[in-house]
């Protein structure tokens, strides 16, 4: 079973596909895009600097899929920003979009160091219907939490 496999996720194909094709932007000194599968060099590079082998797209935003309102939504990452801090080597703001452009963009995190399972604790405390995680090797995985 690789990082990004379920055996059951109540999930839809397409919703799956759209997490897949989303573009997750890291907004550091350097940004960059992380693609879901591909090895990102900007991320490998971030491992360098600050001494860690994994890290975790994370938003707070739009639990279980639902809009909120900014507001809701703002609050969330705020909390967001505080839980995974407490728990990683280091934050950069990030932005997840859809290329398509059929879902609005939402702001996100990169926690730097942040193992799996704590990942998973997170997505799931802030009802998030997926994360994005990469190990050592700097490839993102879409892991799904439904």
């Amino acid at each position: 079973m690789t990082l990004n496999s379920v055996t059951a996720s109540c999930l839809s194909e397409g919703l799956i596909s759209a997490y897949r094709a989303t573009r997750y932007r890291v907004l550091g000194v350097e940004p960059f895009d992380m693609g879901i599968g591909t090895r990102s060099e900007g991320l490998a590079q971030l491992y360098a600097l600050h001494g860690c082998g994994c890290a975790a797209f994370l938003t707070g935003w739009n639990p279980e899929g639902q809009l909120l309102s900014s507001a809701l939504n703002e609050a969330a990452h705020a909390r967001l920003i505080l839980v995974a801090g407490a728990q990683c080597v280091g934050l950069v703001p990030g932005f997840g979009q859809d290329p398509s452009g059929q879902w609005p963009g939402e702001t996100s995190l990169l926690a730097l160091g942040l193992p799996l399972e704590a990942a998973r604790d997170i997505g799931r405390q802030f009802r998030q219907n997926a994360i994005v995680w990469a190990g050592d090797d700097a490839v993102p995985q879409l892991i799904l939490l439904r």
